[in-house]
């Protein structure tokens, strides 16, 4: 990515990471309610355990989305606050991309991507 981009790519990218993590958390709803499921359906202690990881997990990648919402937005009041001050020839003026909240949306999709496939592998081999 460019060390710099034009405001209203910098404001496209903002909506781009949010919807990411919006689906993501419409994702990990439904895979926690179909754990509660597998919870109730299974004893045995090897299930339970990987339902307890898989729980787990879901926990801190929300607890990630919510620092990375937090982020964006101020980054968001970061350029918005810079088009306050200066408000001229908006659409010709670039702004350097927030290099850190970029590593961190595209590690949180890396992550995600590779526990999305670790759960579907285990609901693959126990139902």
């Amino acid at each position: 990515m460019s060390n710099k981009l034009y405001i209203q790519e910098l404001h496209h990218l903002h909506i781009q990471w949010n919807s990411a993590l919006d689906f993501a958390c419409v994702e990990i709803s439904s895979f926690e309610n179909q754990l509660q499921k597998i919870a109730k359906a299974n004893t045995a202690k090897q299930i339970l355990a990987q339902v307890e990881h898989f729980q787990n997990q879901f926990i801190r990648q929300k607890e990630v989305i919510d620092v990375l919402r937090h982020d964006i937005h101020e980054d968001a009041m970061r350029i918005s606050d810079t088009v306050m001050k200066n408000n001229t020839a908006l659409e010709h003026r670039m702004m350097k991309v927030n290099l850190e909240l970029n590593y961190s949306m595209e590690k949180f999709q890396k992550i995600f991507n590779e526990l999305r496939i670790e759960y579907m592998r285990f609901l693959g081999e126990k139902l």
